[in-house]
């Protein structure tokens, strides 16, 4: 019966689907994400949640929803994945392709793969005990510190570019840089280790009609990881 179906070439175990993509198409995957951020905060029948866990599932679910009869729809969202290089360390959300083989730069990339790691934040960080209000970029009382896990490698250490989202939940997007900015300088002036200007995040696109900020960063890694570039995606969600 199988061959009157014409599944008798399936191999188990085997994905042979592939796809070879510029190292530069990974940008084209962070605009469609930014392109889908106020897509999925203003769909009705979303509910109003404040938590980052829900928010980061619910924009999940809205993306892989998003790619389908996309040109990215060889790509899936997962959330809360394992990192590639250090496995107790989770991923707040990763694309990854699905049921085929990415190709980029060379190295294949199977659907265990992340292709992008993407943390993501409220801003402000919620109040807590061990929770700190500079958060998004380094935490004093944890290794929760957004940036921070990038920086010390704990995220995307065998990555050269990473994503971070920001669900703005108080204010807007331009006073929200001019904070980070200025906890950066705090952060640099106390000579906290591995810390220097050159960490600042600067806006690159504002769309205030859509409530949307595209902003950018580079850090120095620890070690011999090499500098990692991060697209800082802010939506305002009120």
């Amino acid at each position: 019966m199988l061959a009157d179906d014409g599944l008798s070439q399936i191999q188990s175990g085997s994905i042979t689907k592939s796809f070879f993509i510029e190292s530069a198409s990974l940008f084209k995957l962070i605009e469609f994400i930014t392109d889908e951020l106020p897509r999925w905060r203003d769909r009705p029948e979303r509910k109003p949640v404040a938590s980052e866990t829900v928010l980061t599932s619910n924009f999940c679910a809205h993306m892989n929803s998003a790619t389908h009869n996309s040109k990215w729809d060889y790509i899936q969202f997962r959330t809360e994945e394992p990192d590639d290089v250090t496995p107790g360390r989770k991923i707040d959300l990763v694309p990854a392709p699905k049921a085929c083989v990415v190709w980029i730069d060379g190295k294949q990339h199977y659907d265990f793969d992340p292709l992008l790691p993407i943390e993501c934040k409220r801003l402000p960080t919620p109040s807590g005990a061990k929770r700190d209000k500079m958060e998004y970029l380094h935490s004093r009382h944890s290794s929760t510190g957004g940036v921070a896990r990038f920086k010390e490698g704990h995220h995307g250490a065998s990555h050269k570019l990473g994503a971070m989202i920001g669900f703005i939940q108080e204010e807007t997007i331009l006073p929200w840089e001019k904070k980070l900015s200025h906890w950066t300088d705090v952060l640099v002036r106390a000579k906290k280790i591995g810390w220097l200007g050159t960490d600042r995040i600067v806006l690159s696109k504002h769309d205030t009609a859509l409530k949307l900020g595209v902003l950018r960063s580079c850090h120095a890694r620890t070690g011999t990881l090499g500098s990692i570039e991060l697209r800082h995606l802010w939506v305002e969600m009120h």
